[in-house]
């Protein structure tokens, strides 16, 4: 059974510590699922990872759900949030519950994140009415990095803490289930986590959020365009694959693979009778056999 949004909040209550991560692929999702993450989001960072393109925004909805399908295929246990991609939710909430229901039904995500503070407290309601669980985000929204300059961190002036504050208590009140905060001081990200009663997801918020959030190519050392200060690096499989794709290459060029082990056989008998049937089938229409 899969972890529920009510799951996530009681762990915040007993002050367990919620790891997320994210996912795009089914043998990925199967190995995170595996490991026992509560909850997995299907992030927009797709779109660097996974498709190559410079930020988030050319990211499309389906595209999205084509990645969270196989995602959900690939669990059991963990919830799945759905990344909504840039101007899928921002321009009212028709089109946004349409969008955001496309996951639940078309997918089988379980919930929904949507970036944005006090201005995207009407639509959070419409999307929560309509029976679609929604975690907020905000603080730096990767989504709106032509508008914010770049990829720069949030709160750290008085009046835009205070901005951020405001934002996570209205979120709440709106109904989120959660709230990732980004880029946010980890001072600023402990005021607002003791403030509000549901969890913190942080990603480079600091140590005091009820959860953190990594993407997984970070995490593994695949992805080596960015490398983000929040990030801690568990593994390098990307100098793993190098290393290992050279040998598999290189074997093929002198011959080494595939070798017997690799390889399936017959007895001779077999290969003596297909070397009988080739010569008959050379014999055109009525050619005589040799004597």
């Amino acid at each position: 059974m899969r972890t529920t949004i009510h799951q996530l909040k009681d762990m915040k209550r007993r002050g367990e510590r919620i790891g997320m991560i994210t996912a795009y692929d089914y043998t990925s999702a199967r190995i995170v699922d595996e490991v026992g993450f509560p909850a997995i989001l299907v992030g927009d960072s797709m779109s660097q990872v996974m498709l190559g393109y410079e930020d988030t925004v050319p990211l499309t909805l389906d595209e999205s759900i084509h990645h969270t399908r196989a995602v959900v295929r690939g669990t059991a246990r963990a919830h799945i949030v759905a990344d909504m991609p840039f101007l899928t939710y921002n321009a009212g909430w028709p089109e946004a519950v349409h969008n955001a229901g496309r996951y639940l039904k078309e997918a089988g995500a379980q919930s929904v994140k949507v970036e944005g503070g006090v201005h995207m407290v009407s639509t959070i309601r419409k999307l929560i009415s309509a029976g679609i669980p929604v975690m907020g985000h905000i603080g730096l929204t990767p989504q709106s990095v032509n508008q914010l300059g770049g990829y720069k961190v949030q709160g750290k002036s008085p009046l835009e803490a205070q901005r951020l504050l405001t934002d996570a208590l209205a979120l709440q009140e709106a109904g989120v289930y959660s709230i990732v905060l980004e880029l946010v001081p980890a001072e600023v990200a402990r005021e607002i986590t003791a403030r509000v009663d549901v969890p913190t997801i942080g990603i480079g918020g600091g140590p005091h959020c009820d959860g953190q959030i990594q993407v997984l190519h970070d995490v593994l050392g695949l992805f080596e365009v960015f490398i983000p200060k929040h990030t801690r690096r568990y593994a390098n499989m990307a100098d793993d694959m190098r290393t290992a794709l050279g040998s598999y290459f290189s074997d093929i060029k002198d011959g080494s693979f595939p070798g017997d082990a690799e390889s399936h056989h017959v007895s001779e008998d077999v290969v003596a009778a297909m070397r009988g049937d080739a010569r008959q089938g050379d014999e055109g229409p009525g050619d005589e056999a040799p004597e």
